[in-house]
């Protein structure tokens, strides 16, 4: 078997289900399995899994076992040559998947990623990023880079967002690679319960001699943080990751420890109040479908059959709604590259279960409309 693709899922049923829509189109013409984990989800989506995609490999955990461990099992028993480590707020392109295993064919492939957009179509910087040292990560926190490309090592900025790539760091959303290498490190860390794991495995192959790369030339969907509270268990769990990655692969100095502590208490916080709902009052829906339907959205809808036929008006605040039956995923993700804007937010129909499902920003959890 070619590849195994391992989706670790917890209380985003909705999410789950449409990224499993979307990785089987992207399997079709290739030797491959899915398998879910799931981390003891409370929302029923075990009993979705096995009503929808009976054929589909579910394993149920019966705590939450954590992002490192959750996926570590499931590799356990992946039958791929390849796997890849995939978020459940994610959507694929069907191209995705035979891009990059053509690309991670090269003897000194290490992990591959992929450009990562969120709901609104705007590139996520975190598909790319350096090796966090005590000097990037203060550059960081502090925000400097923002200020020059010379600060940039944090977000990979030696790359732009269409340029592909090596690069240190690859995000644990989208991470294709050799499952005898996942192996050979010992997979994810199961110290560190979650947020600092893909750093440190992506650190780990590099000290192997693999290269991590970027690749630019297909775009995969990420609405962030469906599975995650921003709460007080947040802000701990968020700094012990920050701390374990520090302490198991750099030098113990007080100022150092000092520095860490700190600053990952102030980035924490900072990342918690970086929540925020968008909640733009929609004057007009613009549903693409190629078939019949009708949605009840109590607003004006303009139903187009084809997305030539789309005019930007930036006067007032739309919402586009994509069947997901009438046009393929890696259409809808371009039509979303091409026309983010403030003003524009994206939804996509799920026919087979009839709902709306979305985000319109990158820092908060997504939408989900059920009719």
């Amino acid at each position: 078997m070619q590849l195994s693709v391992i989706i670790l899922n917890y209380n985003v049923r909705y999410f789950l289900e449409q990224c499993v829509r979307s990785v089987q189109k992207a399997l079709e013409n290739i030797d491959a399995e899915i398998i879910v984990v799931d981390n003891n989800s409370s929302d029923y989506s075990c009993l979705m899994m096995k009503q929808l995609f009976p054929q589909i490999t579910l394993i149920e955990n019966k705590e939450n076992l954590g992002f490192p461990k959750g996926n570590n099992i499931a590799v356990e028993q992946a039958k791929g040559e390849y796997i890849c480590i995939l978020n459940p707020d994610t959507v694929v392109a069907e191209d995705t998947f035979k891009k990059l295993l053509a690309k991670s064919c090269q003897p000194s492939a290490g992990i591959i990623g992929c450009k990562l957009i969120d709901g609104t179509g705007n590139f996520l910087p975190e598909s790319k990023r350096g090796l966090p040292t005590p000097w990037v990560a203060f550059t960081k926190i502090f925000g400097l880079y923002k200020i020059s490309n010379f600060f940039g090592k944090y977000y990979a900025q030696h790359l732009s967002e269409n340029q592909s790539g090596k690069v240190d760091v690859l995000v644990g959303a989208f991470m294709m690679m050799k499952r005898d290498l996942y192996i050979k490190v010992g997979g994810f860390d199961e110290n560190c319960f979650m947020y600092s794991d893909d750093i440190d495995l992506s650190y780990m192959i590099q000290k192997l001699g693999k290269d991590n790369f970027y690749f630019h030339e297909t775009s995969v969907i990420h609405y962030k943080g469906e599975s995650t509270v921003r709460d007080e268990k947040y802000l701990e769990r968020f700094r012990d990751a920050m701390q374990f990655f520090y302490k198991k692969h750099f030098k113990k100095s007080f100022f150092f420890d000092n520095f860490i502590q700190i600053g990952s208490f102030l980035f924490a916080i900072f990342k918690q109040k970086q929540a925020q709902k968008l909640n733009n009052e929609i004057d007009k829906y613009i549903v693409f479908s190629k078939e019949n339907i009708q949605l009840n959205l109590n607003k004006p809808i303009e139903y187009l059959t084809d997305f030539e036929q789309f005019k930007v008006n930036k006067n007032s605040n739309i919402e586009i709604v994509f069947d997901t039956n009438s046009f393929s995923f890696a259409e809808i993700i371009r039509f979303m590259e091409k026309h983010k804007s403030k003003n524009i937010t994206f939804k996509n129909y799920i026919s087979q279960s009839n709902y709306l499902i979305g985000s319109n920003n990158s820092t908060d959890r997504g939408e989900v409309l059920i009719f």
